[in-house]
């Protein structure tokens, strides 16, 4: 290579913007609404979290489309190459002057163009020999840090001591200082020895890190933040892990579905990071009524129904994963046939409105008939079928409460119920709901007094009225509290009272041909994930009230469990119940134990029939083709000794063993109403039956 006098690298340093504080005001939705509505954001009650359209993945993408989102500008800036050379060139002269620096350039570095892009980019492909690469501060000298020193060599690629480089070689180990973010400038500056070219890279360390202040975080936990930066205190800043903090931060924001993120950094003096974050608050939820074409109309339901019904709320941070639970709780209400929740730019800087699309169903009314399983038959494999026909109103008033008349008829059953509910009692802030109820009913006796010898049917009259509020008091649970008053009395096949069976057994408890009895009920109901199978629990108790001497006192608590799991394609579930009642009480409200729900095997109460019971089952399923799965299953049960004690002792009369298992197989078919359960069972005295049910055991 020709010897030079003189070879300078005349480069502009590569040097971080500073850190400014951005804007104190941003509006988070300032682009125009032609734009926004573009945007893929919407709540409806198919809305799937699958890979596309997670929470995550909708927020980021919303977010970036905001004009606030100029954060990180420091980080941008060290970790996207700018394009080469506008700002840099090699000059390679024999004995030249050094260009003069213009009044106009950074004070970083000058800037020397050839006269023509041909001769610049032939120098800029030059190679110059360079004996030896040092890495000093600013101002020459070595640095303090040996740490900081080795960070910034080990970033080097082509700078090597003995190598020929280009201009363009040297600007790209510059970004690579740059890029492991502990230095906020970085020049390369060539300096002529006895020894040959010494490249000598200036860098100017970022400043030691020695406290945090973080603004507009008001759903961040402040622990979080804390955590984030602990091991930073007292190391010098590095931007690329700044970057990696910030990205946690804004992670934290969308895995939780709410509108937040970092917007701006700043460095203050003394080494004090300053952290603004921007998040979305609701300004304002209205609710606009569309109709099936997507036209504005009149809709029935009040407004403030509706967003009574909303967990989220104003001032709130919005959530995508709160939204989607208000829909489905809107839905939910019975009266739409679609929700969905639309976000629109608020007049406020910084906050979002809400517009809530409902489609109502054409009436909140009608007539329907059906039909179902029931009891009264216990002989041969199924249970008998019922019809049913109801006459309903599902918003009243506007105010989506609801009034049900119903008749329901079988062989032998045959129920009246008219029935009025309130879901939310207007002016209660813990969802409690008002259910006030009268019915008429008969139902078989066969339960308890099993079929009469004399091939007499025997069946159970109730007239009933209660009122009962029931309400939510904890995530899961349930509660619910009434009062109940009943008058119930024994009949012949031909409606006439009776008061004892073929036996001569009691059938009241009072002696007369009716009992009266007022209970005050209460029950408590935790249920699981709301899965097929998922643990469920509830316990009930009603309390006899003897407002008049003849009035029945007695007390009865019953409670019932359920828990499934799956293992692989299996499916196990374990049921359990048990009650007992204390006090005077008449015959047909023991518990019965056999049957499609109790005891499989067995007719409907030929177990026995106790003041205290206990009912265990446990069945494996395995899927088969579609809908369909195969299960085994075991039951056990026994009144635990306490058959002789009820009144009249129906179960010794008919010879009812007190306890018994049994065992089958069967299969199970989802449905729109639950599964339907088709089993065959032997109980312990090797006898068959048959068993069909709809929808998991109780």
């Amino acid at each position: 290579m020709t010897k030079t006098d003189e070879v300078r690298f005349i480069s502009s340093a590569v040097k971080l913007p500073p850190f400014s504080p951005p804007p104190r005001r941003h509006n988070l939705f300032s682009s125009a609404r032609s734009n926004f509505a573009k945007l893929p954001f919407n709540f409806n009650f198919n809305f799937d979290f699958n890979a596309d359209s997670r929470p995550i993945n909708f927020i980021s993408q919303f977010l970036k489309n905001q004009p606030f989102v100029k954060k990180n500008h420091i980080l941008n800036a060290a970790f996207n190459k700018p394009p080469l050379f506008c700002s840099a060139a090699l000059a390679l002269s024999d004995s030249a002057p050094a260009p003069a620096q213009s009044k106009g350039g950074d004070e970083a570095g000058s800037v020397t163009q050839s006269k023509n892009v041909s001769s610049t980019r032939a120098t800029e492909e030059e190679r110059v020999l360079i004996s030896e690469v040092l890495v000093r501060n600013k101002d020459g000298e070595e640095l303090e840090r040996k740490d900081l020193e080795a960070e910034a060599l080990n970033a080097l690629k082509a700078s090597r001591a003995n190598s020929a480089l280009t201009v363009r070689e040297v600007q790209e180990d510059v970004h690579r200082i740059i890029a492991s973010g502990y230095f906020m400038s970085c020049m390369p500056v060539a300096v002529d020895t006895r020894d040959g070219i010494r490249l000598i890279f200036q860098v100017e360390q970022n400043q030691e890190f020695q406290g945090l202040v973080c603004e507009g975080a008001n759903v961040l936990p402040a622990k979080f933040i804390e955590d984030a930066f602990r091991d930073a205190y007292g190391k010098v800043v590095n931007v690329r892990r700044l970057d990696e903090v910030i990205n946690s931060i804004d992670n934290w924001y969308m895995e939780r579905g709410l509108f937040g993120m970092v917007s701006g950094v700043e460095i203050l003096s003394g080494g004090i990071i300053k952290l603004q974050a921007s998040e979305a608050e609701v300004n304002d939820i209205s609710i606009r009524f569309l109709d099936k074409t997507g036209e504005p109309t009149v809709g029935k339901t009040r407004p403030e129904t509706i967003l009574r019904q909303l967990t989220t709320k104003k001032g709130q941070v919005y959530s995508m994963i709160q939204g989607k639970r208000d829909v489905d709780t809107v839905l939910a209400m019975g009266v739409m046939d679609d929700v969905s929740i639309i976000p629109q730019p608020s007049s406020e800087i910084g906050k979002v409105d809400l517009a809530m699309n409902v489609v109502e169903r054409k009436s909140g009314g009608g007539i329907s008939g059906g039909g179902g399983i029931s009891s009264g038959i216990t002989s041969g494999p199924l249970a008998g079928l019922i019809g049913s026909i109801a006459i309903y109103h599902k918003n009243l008033f506007g105010r989506n409460q609801k009034i049900n008349l119903s008749l329901e008829r079988g062989q032998i059953d045959s129920i009246f119920r008219m029935n009025y509910t309130d879901p939310w009692i207007e002016g209660d802030d813990k969802r409690t709901s008002r259910a006030i109820m009268i019915q008429n009913s008969r139902t078989p006796g066969t339960l308890v007094h099993g079929n009469q010898p004399n091939n007499t049917g025997l069946t159970v009259g109730r007239v009933t009225a209660g009122i009962e509020y029931s309400r939510p008091f904890r995530p899961k649970w349930n509660g619910t509290a009434g009062l109940v008053f009943q008058r119930a009395g024994a009949h012949d096949e031909k409606g006439n009272p009776i008061i004892r069976d073929f036996f001569g057994s009691p059938l009241t408890a009072s002696g007369n041909s009716h009992d009266n009895m007022l209970l005050a009920k209460l029950e408590t109901v935790y249920t699981g994930s709301g899965d097929p199978g998922s643990t469920m629990c509830v316990v009930n108790m009603d309390q006899g009230i003897p407002l008049s001497p003849e009035w029945l006192v007695f007390n009865r608590v019953n409670a019932r469990s359920r828990q499934g799991f799956s293992v692989g394609p299996a499916k196990f579930l374990f049921c359990l119940s048990g009650g007992h009642v204390m006090g005077k009480f008449p015959p047909h409200e023991a518990f019965p134990i056999g049957g499609t729900n109790s005891v499989r095997g067995y007719e409907e109460g030929a177990v026995g029939s106790g003041r205290s019971y206990v009912v265990g089952s446990g069945e494996i399923s395995l899927p088969v083709t579609g809908p369909l799965e195969a299960a085994i299953f075991a039951d056990y049960g026994t009144d635990l000794g306490s058959g002789p004690t009820v009144p009249g002792d129906p179960a010794g009369a008919r010879n009812k063993p007190g306890s018994g298992y049994g065992y089958g197989v069967g299969v199970r078919v989802d449905s729109p109403l639950g599964p339907l359960r088709l089993e065959y069972a032997f109980n312990d005295q090797k006898t068959g039956r048959f068993h069909f049910g709809i929808g998991l055991r109780n």
